[in-house]
């Protein structure tokens, strides 16, 4: 390729402009997977433009137990905001979003969760052909190296009874592991569900886990920091590239066009620096990996989307695709706090000056201690309530009497979506539930705003732990448009939270379960239950007391996806199979917009399958055949 460029670590550092195979919008999971594995091919050149700034080595970020410190600082996090939620007291709920090197990666809870086959069964009947779960199966290994627990990790929490070596990556950029941080509650935890009737002994990456687990950590069990896309996939080799350039601290505008008949070309990318300065760089390919929020975001200022909207910021329509920004999902919570029996320690302790100095100390000096992962526990079961289990024909009841599938609908794919629905939440074998347990006290504002660090500040005296109850494929959807054709305008988020009855119907249900879980022995010696957060919470097999904890305390997984389906286009889709927009020749989205529905359980696995099947789909158009795939 001749002689090696200058790397480049800001736009203001930029050089000659340079024309590039292909443009990767977004250093964030996915954008870096494709900077790593494209810039394999030495002959093309790559540029990756990132919004935030490069920290890798930031101790911030490198320590697992200080994520709580990082969201709503706007160091690393865009610190978006969704739109007053009229089903939650017209509450807004925060929206964080990485904005540095690695994207939410570097920020996330750390958990690696999968999906089950049947999600991608679904993908499939919405027409999606090539995604199925066989086909993403060999992904889901490629991107992460396991390591084992410790002898006395692995006895606490029973991970030889479902985590099984060998159906895990051996070979991939990231290592997960399960740090020394978990204790007698997640051991009460699995019990709980076990003696409830809800534990199959299935391995969680197979797809088929019922019942209580303990997901790994993307947490390096040599460094004991945290592993993420900027220091598991732009490793030194990657960066010392030289057909790969890195620009930070800058942000993409909107993609640059010829049109030529019928279809439209991107000739490159407009971008912004910190200054507002504008600036141009031209490719043969751009792609997309801002995230289900931003990259919707680029398309309408680029003038594709729906012409109705475009209209409104005055943006010359390039496409006309209302689907564009639509079919936001999300994956949201409501939760109740406990205190803990005399004797128990929680993460509210760090409450004391002393003890946060003491940890650090710890970490700092030997990196062990709670600061070394993140402790979070996870169960997956069909639907349920008061009761245990729900039969089959009531759940049939309450979606005959919210999910009228003969009523018209506002598209095809909806009435797609609601039908695949509607036929997991019978299927006992599906998991219509996850629940969640956390060891602190979450609180929130019920009738105003409450931002990230209140939410999990302990402002009560007491020590508590949370349990949380979600849906896995919630039938509420929302949007994320642009507010302004301006430069720099954040985009409008409206996750539209419980706008589907069925979803209120159903969550109410699954947090009167919670009374089943804190009653089960294991958890009952660790817990005084008649204390909790909210102090009205007390007998939430009232189904009142269950609605009003759901409107009161819904929050947010962080999950958004969905904003730029991978479905025909007249079903509302954004991208074909090959993840090409629609109607355009050469721009690709690779990140969890292109989700056609929600997975089960946190998105971060699904994304880097995603990112590295998109990888061998655009390497097959280019021509090239990876071996290694």
């Amino acid at each position: 390729m001749g002689t090696a460029w200058s790397k480049l670590t800001s736009f203001e550092k930029d050089p000659k402009p340079c024309h590039y195979d292909a443009i990767i919008v977004g250093g964030g999971l996915s954008g870096l997977v494709a900077a790593r594995h494209l810039s394999e091919l030495e002959d093309k050149r790559i540029l990756l433009i990132e919004a935030g700034a490069d920290r890798r080595g930031d101790p911030k970020i490198d320590t697992p137990g200080l994520l709580f410190s990082l969201w709503g600082d706007p160091a690393y996090d865009w610190n978006f905001w969704s739109e007053p939620q009229e089903r939650l007291n017209g509450r807004q709920i925060p929206q964080p979003r990485g904005k540095v090197l690695g994207g939410s990666s570097a920020i996330n809870v750390a958990a690696i969760v999968y999906p089950t086959p049947r999600n991608f069964e679904a993908w499939e009947r919405l027409g999606v052909q090539g995604w199925s779960f066989d086909t993403l199966a060999p992904y889901y290994k490629k991107f992460h190296t396991f390591h084992p627990a410790s002898k006395a990790t692995n006895d606490l929490l029973s991970l030889d009874s479902y985590v099984k070596i060998d159906n895990q990556g051996a070979q991939g950029p990231l290592p997960i592991s399960f740090p020394d941080v978990y204790g007698p509650f997640h051991k009460a935890w699995i019990a709980a569900f076990r003696n409830l009737g809800f534990e199959n002994g299935q391995d969680p990456i197979l797809g088929r886990k019922q019942g209580a687990f303990i997901p790994p950590n993307t947490v390096d069990p040599g460094t004991h920091q945290r592993s993420y896309a900027a220091s598991a996939y732009y490793s030194p080799e990657v960066e010392a590239r030289p057909n790969l350039h890195l620009i930070t601290e800058t942000a993409v505008h909107k993609l640059l066009f010829s049109t030529k008949s019928q279809t439209v070309t991107a000739t490159g990318v407009q971008v912004y620096g910190k200054d507002g300065q504008l600036s141009e760089f031209t490719a043969d390919e751009v792609i997309l990996a801002a995230g289900a929020i931003q990259s919707p975001q680029i398309l309408e200022n680029s003038g594709i989307g729906s012409a109705a909207i475009l209209g409104q910021h005055g943006i010359d329509v390039v496409i006309d695709n209302p689907g564009v920004g639509e079919n936001l999902q999300d994956h949201s919570f409501a939760s109740v706090s406990f205190e803990v029996a005399d004797g128990q320690i929680t993460n509210d302790m760090a409450r004391d000056p002393a003890v946060i100095e003491s940890l650090l100390k710890q970490y700092g000096e030997t990196r062990t201690g709670p600061l070394s992962g993140i402790p979070y526990g996870l169960a997956y079961v069909p639907s349920v309530d008061t009761g245990g289990r729900m039969p089959s024909g009531i759940v049939q009841s309450l979606i005959d009497t919210h999910l009228n599938l003969h009523d018209p609908w506002p598209s095809p794919a909806h009435r797609a979506q609601y039908e695949e629905l509607a036929n997991m939440m019978v299927d006992q074998k599906e998991n219509t539930f996850w629940y969640g347990i956390t060891p602190s006290q979450m609180n929130m504002e019920p009738h105003g705003n409450t931002d990230m660090t209140q939410v999990y500040s302990p402002q009560r005296p007491e020590n508590f732990i949370t349990l949380m109850a979600g849906l896995n494929h919630p039938l509420s959807r929302g949007s994320v448009h642009i507010s302004s054709a301006a430069v720099g305008s954040p985009p409008r988020i409206d996750p539209g939270y419980l706008s589907h009855q069925l979803d209120v119907e159903m969550l109410v249900r699954g947090i009167q379960f919670l009374e089943r879980i804190v009653d089960d022995l294991p958890m009952r010696q660790l817990l005084k239950p008649d204390n909790r957060i909210p102090s009205y919470a007390s007998n939430l097999s009232e189904p009142e007391t269950a609605r009003q904890v759901v409107r009161d305390r819904l929050w947010t997984s962080y999950h958004p996806s969905c904003t730029c389906p991978m479905m025909p286009r007249e079903r509302g889709g954004v991208v074909n199979n090959r993840l090409l927009v629609h109607g355009t020749t050469n721009v690709r989205i690779i990140d969890a917009s292109v989700f056609p529905m929600i997975t089960q359980g946190n998105i971060q696995a699904t994304v880097y399958a995603v990112a590295e099947r998109a990888c061998d789909l655009i390497k097959e158009d280019w021509g090239v055949r990876d071996p290694a795939s």
